[in-house]
């Protein structure tokens, strides 16, 4: 167990750090213990070669006290409200502690909006690496004053989750208030047995996550288990681990048994697939017949229109669609050359006949393979 835990964080030199509002708060208070501790193991680390990327949770809960909330806010307005305050409560006291040891922060507020579009994910990767470039240290957390469902995260795992390809980290470290991954609820049930090692998220792994939450966070057991897996199709490992134990980031780099460990996937989606394939949302799908299916997934190749049986929703030139099977399971995600009508007419037909049913050609693939990510 130690030797394969080794040989997947021994290279490990950038980490995604994600704190959940269990660790960083108590009933509204933010545990400032746990800032001062977390300040020095970071520090010290740093100083060993590792560059951390955080992603903090705790702005909400952080000003349900200076609101006069005495129980986590229920409408949006609310929580947007507690989110204003909190955060600057929440980044003033990591201001501090980190100023103790001359380490300067950085604070990103980030919406799915700035994930999706294209551009603005560049302009992010860019910010992040100019960041880490002048020694400082990023505090990542979703803009939950602007927020709402159409564009949130859904939680802070699958925001970490995003930013192991945005940022090209090489361990995504999930810090919670359990030891990492139990057989069944370990609150719930005295028996309960920790998972040390998880070769792949699939319906067996997740059939046994906790998904209860806590009283002041969003997610669970079951959407670090989501974050697992996209941190996985990346090809780098993930951590679940109890982030009030001290010295627990540590243990986990030198490669102690310390947590849940995933292993990633060897055949690893790069950063441009790993947007497409989690990031974006599809506008439309495309229904492909079983020679396509194999195609695609067998051989790696594009997607061409001989192999769509059906066009479903309205999408133009460059949209990202999801691509299904007959049955209706997605087997991959990519980017378009052409709009939905014109996918419509020629769904069905051979690449060379496509300027006869179109009047123009803009190329043999409805999508190139450089532009899709199987999931």
């Amino acid at each position: 167990m130690k030797n394969i835990r080794r040989a997947n964080l021994d290279s490990v030199k950038l980490v995604v750090v994600k704190l959940g509002s269990a660790v960083l708060t108590d009933r509204g208070h933010l545990q400032l213990p746990f800032f001062s501790r977390f300040a020095s193991e970071i520090v010290a680390l740093r100083r060993q070669g590792y560059r951390f990327i955080v992603v903090t949770s705790g702005a909400v809960a952080a000003g349900l006290e200076a609101l006069g909330f005495t129980a986590p806010p229920v409408t949006i307005p609310e929580k947007q409200a507690c989110a204003a305050v909190g955060q600057l409560r929440l980044m003033r006291q990591y201001e501090k502690e980190f100023a103790a040891y001359n380490q300067i922060v950085a604070q990103v507020l980030l919406t799915s909006d700035d994930i999706r579009n294209r551009r603005r994910y560049l302009n992010a990767r860019n910010t992040f690496r100019a960041l880490l470039s002048a020694e400082i240290l990023p505090l990542v957390n979703e803009n939950d004053t602007v927020v709402v469902r159409e564009i949130k995260f859904g939680d802070n795992d699958n925001l970490a989750a995003l930013l192991t390809s945005l940022a090209e980290v090489d361990l995504l470290l999930l810090l919670t208030d359990l030891d990492g991954v139990y057989d069944c609820d370990p609150k719930a049930d005295g028996g309960a047995s920790l998972i040390p090692l998880i070769a792949e998220v699939d319906d067996e792994v997740t059939a046994f996550a906790c998904t209860s939450k806590t009283s002041v966070g969003t997610g669970g057991m079951l959407s670090k288990l989501e974050a697992a897996r996209k941190a996985a199709a990346y090809g780098i490992p993930t951590v679940i681990a109890n982030g009030q134990r001290p010295g627990v980031m540590a243990r986990v780099l030198q490669g102690e048994i310390e947590g849940t460990l995933f292993l990633p996937r060897t055949n690893r989606l790069n950063c441009r697939q790993h947007w497409l394939a989690f990031a974006v949302n599809p506008c439309g799908s495309l229904y492909l017949d079983r020679g396509a299916v194999t195609a695609l997934i067998e051989r790696g190749t594009s997607l061409l229109p001989s192999g769509i049986a059906r066009v479903e929703g309205r999408f133009g030139v460059g949209d990202p669609v999801s691509c299904r099977d007959l049955d209706g399971v997605e087997i991959a995600r990519g980017l378009v050359a052409y709009s939905a009508p014109d996918i419509e007419k020629i769904a069905g037909h051979h690449s060379r006949e496509i300027s006869a049913c179109l009047g123009y050609d803009a190329g043999a693939e409805v999508i190139h393979r450089d532009n899709l990510a199987l999931l």
